[in-house]
């Protein structure tokens, strides 16, 4: 057998020091104590980095006062605000590890993440409490905390989070660079959501990576719109520009105007985004109402932006509009454009201390320069697997430490790297993971439709959409409408079915398997 053909990254190595995480974040935290690291979008409320320190210091010594420390899991359900760096870092500094839920969840959708990860407290704002006890009661949940309190002051049974702040932890609890720090939820390359178990080694590495292929400095800022709970937020956004010692201002959730007029105000230097955002910037006519002459880079992620709207984009705003690539369980990043070296439709080079494969599907080959095939990456970013699951964990990251992505790929002679298409099903939403098998499970629920199968088709503003294909009952005048609602009242809105069609069959290999690139083929215009 022939020797792998490893295609290392371009850039020169950097040192990714063996650090627990929150150490490393604020390791230049006190000479920066002046400067404003987070700043609520919405009402200007700023935490510098002195302040943010001490808050973080003092949320994990009230954990630890409550025995909460290594072993230990706490969810965490909030839209960006200030304080959700705190409750992050002040986990991790307590040795523990959090699991960040999606507020757009159903309480049943929460509630299967939480069964999964067996948090011991919870942590929310007031808006969430309802939705927050639903789902963690007949939990391992003992305690539910409130950010903030209620509109009303009525706690309903749970605690105000200030009960949290307790005497500041003068030093990290003792971890190492193998214990599982973040428990986000991933459905991989195909299947329900996991656990995905990221330690402090792995998110050390990724920052390490992404700020020196990026070149993030202390004098830049940035709106954090895209949300913390996911990958990309948490790491590329919040830790990343912690550690850089750049301002990050939050929001809650999407508004153009506010994203506009926030990017304006702070005279932001930089924007990371989803390609629905840059579809924005390239086309919406308020964009031309504020002044974002400070931008120089536009980094879009999640989910695939066509070449020819970021470059729009990139007109318009007289900047580069670049792409980047990964994944949760890569902490989330393998490939990123390096400033000053953007190739249009590539998704930039692989970052630093990484290596890719391009693998034949068919014959396992892996391939040279210009050829598709598989992109499998090893580094120090890669997950330590999925959460009480060692198959699904050994048939994403196989013995020799290769992730097997799912995504077709090629890479060219200078070493950018292009997606062309994907092995895996999952259906990329605005950024957000739809995996067809859940949809579909949801579907067969019902006790007219017979069998169901779901696929993404390409959409300009949220990149794909789902699209449901039904079998019903014989005699059955269910219609496509009330097929879409039933769906809509059991998952998160992103989830939503944005067609329905009803066929005769799904058809299916020998195997039994969906043929959805036929499906595909069927979707109406």
């Amino acid at each position: 057998m022939s020797e792998p053909l490893i295609h290392t990254s371009p850039l020169p190595a950097v040192e990714i020091p063996d650090v627990a995480l929150t150490s490393y974040c604020f390791e230049h935290a006190a000479e920066r104590a002046d400067q404003p690291a987070l700043v609520d979008g919405p009402t200007g409320r700023t935490l510098t980095y002195g302040q943010l320190e001490e808050q973080v210091r003092r949320f994990a010594g009230g954990l630890a006062a409550r025995g909460f420390g290594p072993g230990d899991t706490l969810a965490l359900l909030s839209p960006n605000i200030p304080e959700y760096a705190v409750v992050f870092h002040g986990v991790a500094l307590a040795g523990g590890a959090i699991t960040t839920i999606n507020p757009t969840y159903t309480a049943k959708e929460m509630a299967h993440q939480i069964k999964d990860a067996k948090p011991r407290f919870m942590v929310t704002i007031g808006m969430f409490l309802e939705t927050a006890q639903q789902a963690s009661a007949d939990t391992t949940v003992e305690e539910v905390f409130v950010l903030g309190g209620t509109e009303d002051g009525d706690l309903r049974g749970a605690h105000d989070a200030a009960e949290l702040f307790g005497e500041p932890l003068a030093e990290q609890v003792p971890v190492g660079r193998d214990d599982v720090v973040a428990l986000p939820y991933s459905s991989g390359t195909t299947g329900l959501s996991k656990g995905v178990m990221l330690t402090h080694g792995n998110l050390v590495a990724n920052i390490a990576q992404v700020i020196d292929a990026g070149k993030l400095s202390d004098d830049e800022s940035f709106v954090a719109v895209l949300p913390f709970f996911h990958i990309y937020g948490m790491q590329v956004l919040m830790n990343a520009g912690l550690r850089a010692g750049a301002t990050v201002i939050t929001m809650p959730r999407f508004d153009l105007e506010m994203y506009l007029r926030l990017n304006a105000e702070h005279g932001c230097t930089r924007a990371y985004v989803a390609p629905p955002i840059v579809v924005a910037l390239a086309k919406h006519p308020l964009v031309d109402q504020y002044d974002l002459g400070s931008m120089g880079y536009v980094m879009s992620g999640a989910a695939p932006l066509s070449a020819e709207t970021g470059e729009l984009a990139a007109t318009r705003l007289g900047c580069e509009v670049v792409q980047g690539y990964g994944m949760t369980e890569m902490s989330p990043v393998s490939h990123m454009t390096v400033p000053g070296d953007y190739k249009p439709g590539s998704v930039g080079v692989t970052v630093p201390g990484t290596e890719c494969m391009i693998v034949d599907p068919a014959s396992g080959d892996s391939l040279g320069t210009d050829a598709e095939g598989e992109l499998w990456v090893r580094g120090p970013q890669v997950m330590k697997g999925y959460l009480g699951r060692p198959e699904d964990s050994d048939a994403t990251r196989d013995a020799q430490g290769w992730l097997h992505t799912g995504d077709i790929a090629r890479i060219d002679d200078t070493g950018h790297v292009y997606i062309v298409d994907r092995l895996k099903e999952l259906i990329k939403y605005k950024g957000f993971q739809v995996p067809p098998a859940e949809l579909e499970s949801v579907l067969l629920t019902h006790d007219e439709i017979t069998d169901a199968a779901v696929v993404g088709t390409p959409d300009e503003e949220a990149g794909e959409i789902p699209v449901g294909f039904v079998v019903l009952k014989p005699g059955s005048t269910l219609s496509a409408d009330e097929v879409k609602a039933y769906v809509a009242a059991e998952v998160a809105t992103y989830k939503r079915l944005g067609h329905v069609v009803v066929v005769d069959e799904i058809p299916k290999s020998a195997s039994g398997k969906i043929l959805r690139r036929v499906l595909r083929d069927q979707v109406p215009a």
